[in-house]
């Protein structure tokens, strides 16, 4: 037991007042000359001894009412801990991720979490609630409560590990303060191990509520499989969690208008295709009818008007190489030898090739190093003659420059399998013994500001890349190389021009970092923008001469079709969709985690938490029994003879 005004309990020390009082009688008694005594000796002996008792039991009562008085002014109370001294501090996430669209025994998961989290939690009591996307810092259940009824399945992911740190970082760093954290989710299977999570300081709790149902269909991705002169093969990808499904229909629109349904049998996994028209623009979406997750049943994607890629080779050799790898189909290629360069045609380009020059110009040094200052990128091959110096003041640009020349044959055995122009499915496995690419002669180079993308055997650059420059240290033709015989010269230059102007892909999936370009001329302070109906987002844009590079993230944060629009003109459009992260209804299991408490209620996690921290207060029955020995020793006085 403990008191909440202990320094009252002094008063305690007037329990000698009555004791005074009974033990020293203060009043004096007289003697009475009485004419036979005998007869009145024994009643009289008797009539003192129920005195004292009498006396005694008047003693003991007030006694015990004084005490019980002073019990209850210094407000006595008993705890599970030492809650009334702490501060109390609680932090709530709530996922409110697309998984918790499933339906558990009372409903949609997240809509009955935000019920019992109202229901539970006092109106006035502060706490701190985070959600994937949103944070209440230091506020009430009344102060947010609209805010919770109105709250929204989002696309972002927080991992539990994630989750529990973005927690912590709400918590108080004060001492003497007792700090809750609950943890409400679906706990998805992620990356996360939910591992060291022992914190003597906070008592987490772990909500996890499950669905009833766990089947769910989901469009995972939609690709070209085949192109011909014709048509385009779209291959869409479907998967299952749950049991097969003989007869699902997935339906093809373009904007809102129907052009093609089919129907496929699905187990785990399956695939359907779908034929267009070449050359024709589609702004398309693919959907199936499931009725368990929502945001997976439609994939946006979009085929704009075929873009080329602008490819300017300036040539000191033979460049047919290069003609079968920027075939016309996907490039604009211009190939020109060094006397007979335009200088206007740079500025249209995306990519600029320098294909064994002896020597580069000051005139020509100075446009390309606009160009590349203006986002265009450029590939140097040397020739095995050149003007070390003229090429250098080239490379100054790009913190590289040749040194010596070096007449030793050499095999091209490493490749930076993470560099971009090789990390998107080039491979599909590290390889560790083919039939390596010689040459026969390079130069030696200063690599400080260059990073590696292929590299000869004895480390030594071969392929090294400063932005969007890349500097070969060797010539390519074949007399000096067997770099165009090789299974690598494709990817490499190819992707190289890809990437020296990026075409939207099909669609592009929200909450990762996107980029892609757009081909068009734009007056001064003139944006670009994301528009969809009543949507419209100005992203992160970035102008060049000839193209303006646009990076997105979270925004948009809807799955749509958006027309790029330049004022009123539409340029070209772009899609996106949610992540497919969530579509797998699997789960961690949470019965093997430590140092947490594990439940799949709301209200009995938080009616643990109550009966932890609550206080008993028992001044009122102190008052009580105050009145009940007021009570006895009127008794007493009155009915005690």
């Amino acid at each position: 037991m403990q008191f909440k005004h202990p320094e009252l309990l002094y008063a305690l020390f007037l329990l000698l007042i009555p004791i005074i009082v009974h033990l020293f009688q203060l009043r004096k008694f007289q003697k009475v000359d009485f004419t036979n005594v005998a007869f009145l000796k024994e009643a009289t002996l008797q009539t003192r001894k129920s005195s004292q008792i009498k006396k005694w039991l008047i003693l003991l009562t007030r006694m015990l009412l004084l005490t019980a008085l002073v019990f209850a002014f210094a407000q006595p109370f008993t705890s599970k801990s030492d809650a009334f001294k702490k501060e109390k501090e609680t932090v709530i996430y709530l996922d409110n991720s697309f998984s918790m669209q499933a339906k558990g025994n009372q409903g949609e998961l997240l809509k009955r979490a935000i019920q019992d989290i109202i229901v539970n939690v006092p109106e006035n009591e502060n706490i701190s609630l985070i959600t994937n996307d949103a944070i209440f810092k230091n506020t009430t259940i009344k102060a947010i409560k609209n805010d919770l009824l109105g709250l929204n399945y989002c696309s972002e992911i927080l991992t539990s590990e994630a989750a529990l740190l973005k927690t912590k970082t709400l918590i108080n760093k004060k001492t003497n303060t007792l700090n809750n954290i609950i943890l409400i989710s679906d706990f998805q299977e992620d990356e996360s191990l939910l591992k060291n999570i022992k914190d003597t300081s906070i008592n987490l709790n772990l909500v996890n509520l499950e669905p009833i149902n766990k089947n769910n269909v989901a469009i995972d991705s939609v690709y070209i499989s085949e192109t011909n002169p014709t048509s385009i093969e779209l291959k869409v990808r479907l998967k299952n969690s749950g049991i097969p499904i003989e007869n699902l229909p997935v339906s093809l629109y373009n904007n809102d208008e129907l052009i093609a349904k089919t129907s496929v049998f699905i187990e785990d996994e399956t695939e359907t295709i779908f034929t267009l028209p070449v050359n024709q623009i589609i702004h398309g979406k693919i959907s199936i009818n499931d009725a368990n997750l929502q945001f997976d049943n439609e994939l946006f994607f979009n085929i704009n008007k075929a873009s080329k890629i602008n490819v300017l080779v300036i040539n000191g050799n033979n460049d047919n190489f290069l003609k079968r790898i920027y075939t016309d189909t996907e490039f604009n290629y211009t190939s020109t030898p060094e006397r007979q360069l335009n200088y206007n045609l740079i500025d249209a380009q995306h990519l600029i090739i320098l294909n064994e020059l002896n020597s580069i110009p000051v005139a020509l040094n100075a446009a390309l190093k606009q160009f590349t200052n203006q986002g265009g990128s450029l590939v140097v091959v040397p020739s095995n003659s050149i003007n070390t110096a003229s090429y250098n003041q080239l490379l100054t640009n790009y913190r590289g420059s040749f040194k010596d020349f070096v007449s030793s044959e050499k095999r091209i055995t490493t490749i930076n399998y993470s560099h971009p122009l090789y990390n998107t499915g080039v491979f599909e496995k590290q390889v560790k013994n083919f039939q390596y690419p010689k040459i026969t002669s390079f130069y030696n180079v200063n690599t400080n500001g260059l990073s590696n993308v292929l590299n000869f055997e004895d480390g030594k650059l071969f392929l090294g890349q400063f932005k969007n420059t890349f500097v070969f240290t060797s010539a390519l033709n074949q007399k000096n190389s067997s770099f165009q015989n090789s299974p690598l010269i494709v990817p490499t230059l190819y992707n190289i021009a890809k990437q020296s102007f990026k075409i939207p892909d099909l669609y592009y999936t929200i909450g990762k970092e996107n980029s892609f370009d757009v081909e068009t001329k734009m007056q001064q302070d003139a944006v670009l923008s994301l528009v969809n109906e009543d949507i419209n987002i100005i992203p992160k844009q970035q102008y060049f001469n000839n193209k303006v590079v646009v990076n997105t993230s979270e925004q948009p944060s809807i799955a749509k079709t958006y027309a790029i629009k330049n004022k009123t003109e539409t340029v070209k459009h772009v899609s996106y969709n949610y992540s497919r992260q969530e579509s797998q209804l699997t789960y961690k299991d949470l019965s093997n985690i430590e140092h947490a408490t594990v439940s799949n209620s709301i209200t009995k996690v938080f009616d643990t938490i109550k009966s932890d921290t609550k206080v008993n207060v028992l001044w009122k029955w102190f008052v009580i029994f105050a009145l009940a020995l007021l009570i006895i020793e009127m008794l007493i006085l009155k009915f005690f003879k």
